[in-house]
């Protein structure tokens, strides 16, 4: 693995696969004791990227699958013009690192939003094990199928709803992946800017800002700064079942 990326070490992966309290989330269930040890063994080292820094870049050469182990990043490319725009966010016990499996070479810039962790794949190593263990490659099928639905709902988003629509689409997807995970369905700190949503949903600055004091106005939220309270998700599902074909 290169490590030519500032900011980012290498260091020894010392909680093992098989004791990860991500394991359901990102690996089958049901792997032998022989099977997680191998695995192990593959995933033999993490990084840690300080907020603000690059895990990959678009252009560099696709080697490795990364398990947001802590943490969160956002992906996003250039455009002709030289501005970014946000493709995703992605929190802990989901992948980075798709986007390089077609061409070898990364398409995005992934890059931390705090101080974070991933657990490195080796992508070859995982086809050679894949081949040997057909559960390991069924969930990878089922993730990448997963990453597919999610571009096609993006694409929802910034086809045919409002500002509105949007940002409420977004806050229950983001809310129900935090209560996949443990966390609380109804409060949650918000890891990106309004900037960065506006860029994700197609919304200027302006609009983002304009639609959650709408949204606290209404008491659908309660809104501080970056801590988010929702008060009403009915609300926000209901914006979005208005749009549902």
């Amino acid at each position: 693995m290169t490590t030519a990326n500032t900011g980012i070490r290498l260091e020894p992966f010392k909680v093992a696969c098989s004791s990860c309290n991500l394991r359901e989330l990102c690996l089958p269930v049901g792997m032998s004791n022989d099977q997680l040890e191998r695995l192990d063994d593959m995933v033999a080292t993490r990084r840690s990227v300080a907020r603000g820094d690059t895990l990959f870049r678009a252009g560099d050469p696709f080697q490795a699958l990364y398990a947001v182990r802590t943490g969160f990043f956002k992906t996003c490319v250039s455009s002709e013009d030289g501005r970014d725009q946000v493709t995703g966010f992605q929190m802990a016990g989901e992948l980075l690192g798709l986007d390089g499996i077609g061409t070898e070479r990364h398409t995005c810039d992934s890059v931390a939003l705090e101080d974070s962790q991933v657990c490195v794949i080796p992508y070859q190593e995982l086809e050679d094990l894949s081949r040997e263990f057909s559960d390991l490659q069924r969930q990878f099928h089922k993730i990448m199928s997963r990453e597919i639905v999610r571009d096609h709902g993006v694409m929802l988003l910034l086809g045919s709803m409002r500002a509105e629509e949007r940002l409420a689409a977004f806050l229950l997807n983001l809310t129900q992946r935090l209560q996949t995970r443990g966390f609380s369905a109804s409060s949650l700190i918000l890891r990106m800017t309004r900037e960065e949503i506006g860029s994700y949903l197609g919304l200027k600055l302006e609009t983002v800002s304009r639609t959650f004091s709408k949204f606290q106005d209404d008491g659908v939220l309660e809104v501080k700064q970056r801590h988010i309270h929702v008060l009403d998700p009915a609300a926000l599902q209901k914006l979005v079942n208005s749009t549902a074909c």
